[in-house]
């Protein structure tokens, strides 16, 4: 576990059995709600993700708040509680998004970091948890500089084949350690990774 002058953070995906978190086509149509990753943490004090993400996840959330006939016709329902709680939860708490690229971000919480060397020391700076919402490139590049403690998984029964995996390329072999296997709802199972310090 993470020291007690240490943040722990903690990336949740959302994926099929077979590994995958989008399909061949790009969807992932047996994900029933994105704020369902917020519910495995204990109260989480930061985000991070990155550049790729942020667009579409800041006007989703942004919309959830402010324009509730949009996110229905988006989700082709009505929210969830659970995902206004979501919503309200990241309107208010910080934000880091790792970009290169980025000049700007509009949403209020939110703050560029240019570099992996900025999230670990924003990880160094005291206790709390961070959820790191993804993707697979931002989590592949923690898990390979050291600086992510927890991987939880919610695993749907689904099998799709072709697809995005979980993490991109690793520059070495990682180790995990199951310390959680808990039925979820609708079959799913949701499991949580100790990452062990190489």
């Amino acid at each position: 576990m993470a020291t007690s002058t240490s943040r722990d953070l903690i990336a949740v995906l959302q994926m099929t059995l077979d590994g995958k978190i989008l399909d061949s086509e790009g969807g992932s149509d047996w994900v029933d709600s994105w704020a369902d990753g917020l519910e495995l943490l204990p109260p989480v004090d930061s985000f991070v993700l990155g550049a790729g993400m942020f667009s579409g996840y800041q006007e989703f959330w942004a919309a959830m708040l402010d324009d509730h006939a949009a996110v229905s016709e988006m989700l082709g329902r009505d929210p969830y509680p659970r995902e206004l709680a979501y919503a309200q939860v990241a309107s208010t708490t910080e934000h880091l998004v790792l970009s290169t690229t980025l000049a700007d971000v509009t949403w209020p919480s939110a703050r560029i970091v240019r570099s992996l060397d900025a999230i670990r020391a924003f990880k160094q700076q005291g206790n709390g948890t961070t959820y790191v919402v993804g993707g697979p490139t931002l989590i592949t590049a923690l898990l390979d500089a050291g600086l992510l403690d927890e991987l939880r998984l919610i695993v749907h029964p689904v099998l799709v084949g072709a697809g995005q995996s979980i993490t991109g390329a690793f520059s070495s072999r990682q180790h995990v350690q199951l310390v959680a296997a808990e039925p979820f709802a609708g079959g799913r199972v949701a499991l949580t990774y100790r990452v062990r310090v190489r």
